[in-house]
């Protein structure tokens, strides 16, 4: 009990989520026939690579007790305009490249974050709002025409695939390493800066922190700011993989982004909860719907249920488990109290 209690909630968080996808593999490992291999580390971390940014960005969001629901449309958006550019200037620096996808996608950003830090409307309705008015920009910017994979540099899509190093026959491409930097990075200013610091804080107690002279609505701003920001980068690495762009690039990524944020340990209602364990639960949800494709005993039409029985299960159980350390912290200060008490007698 000792050493669960240094490790700390969001520690236990982690090796929760640890111990349950090592369930899952063991699970489809006994269901399906040539379950482990390096394919399929392959696959998912090819996937996770795109997936892990859109999470990073709408966990900083929900931090803040809100949620980015235009993030599909944003990444749709922003790979077309980025696939737009590259096809008619083949020649453009990749560097310049990147930072036009990431400044496409912190546009949007900032029109969700002015709507709602300053404007004061629920993030629920102005997200849900922008993001159907940004897939309609998308529809009216492709001319009815898409972007194919013949049309980009060799460069841009080899980028993904590029083995950076391989343990085994799993290889560790350069898009999901590229994307781990972004998750690491983002990570270690959220626990080492005091800036970052304030997402947690307007998160668990909006009043305090104004009393305690941070800027609410610039956090808020910031964070949905950023969310743009990596749902633009995400834009680009959906472009370098999959190469063929059209209207429906990126739908469905919202409920894909709160599920992997959600059951990653981020509370919904605001305030706890890492990027880590948002990357963690991106491979969890993408590890599973990888796995029901294969189980041929459940139909993939109840892959969706899946994923939304998935979301109910990890806010249900977080909640279970905030109560319950709230319950511990409070009969451990009970019990101090006592202990010194009695000292003083």
């Amino acid at each position: 009990m000792g050493v669960f209690n240094r490790i700390g909630p969001q520690g236990l968080r982690i090796l929760a989520l640890l111990a349950v996808l090592g369930l899952i593999v063991a699970f489809f490992a006994v269901q399906i026939e040539g379950y482990l291999n390096g394919r399929l580390f392959n696959r998912i971390s090819s996937s996770v690579a795109i997936m892990a940014l859109i999470a990073t960005g709408q966990t900083l969001v929900i931090l803040t007790r809100n949620i980015d629901l235009s993030v599909g449309s944003v990444v749709g958006f922003s790979a077309f305009a980025t696939g737009s550019l590259i096809s008619n200037h083949p020649d453009l620096n990749p560097l310049l490249l990147l930072t036009y996808s990431a400044l496409v996608g912190t546009g949007f950003g900032v029109v969700n974050g002015l709507m709602v830090a300053y404007a004061r409307v629920p993030s629920i309705i102005v997200t849900l709002a922008s993001m159907a008015l940004f897939r309609s920009f998308l529809v009216e910017y492709s001319d009815a025409k898409s972007i194919t994979s013949d049309s980009l540099p060799a460069w841009l899509v080899d980028f993904p695939n590029m083995p950076v190093f391989s343990v085994g026959a799993m290889e560790f491409r350069a898009g999901f390493v590229a994307s781990l930097v972004v998750v690491v990075l983002v990570h270690l200013a959220l626990t080492r800066l005091r800036p970052a610091r304030q997402f947690f804080a307007v998160g668990s107690n909006p009043e305090a922190a104004d009393m305690a002279g941070i800027d609410a609505k610039r956090v808020v701003f910031a964070a949905f700011v950023l969310s743009g920001l990596m749902a633009g980068l995400a834009g680009f690495m959906f472009l370098a993989r999959f190469g063929n762009i059209t209207v429906v690039a990126g739908l469905g990524f919202e409920l894909k982004s709160v599920a992997s944020s959600v059951v990653g340990g981020v509370n919904i209602f605001g305030g706890s909860g890492s990027v880590i364990g948002a990357f963690l639960g991106a491979i969890m949800v993408d590890l599973l719907e990888t796995s029901l494709v294969r189980w041929a005993v459940v139909s993939e039409f109840w892959r969706e249920a899946v994923l939304g029985a998935l979301i109910l299960a990890a806010v249900a159980t977080d909640t279970v488990f905030s109560r319950k350390l709230v319950a511990m912290r409070v009969a451990r200060a009970h019990k101090a109290a006592l202990a010194e008490k009695g000292a003083s007698k």
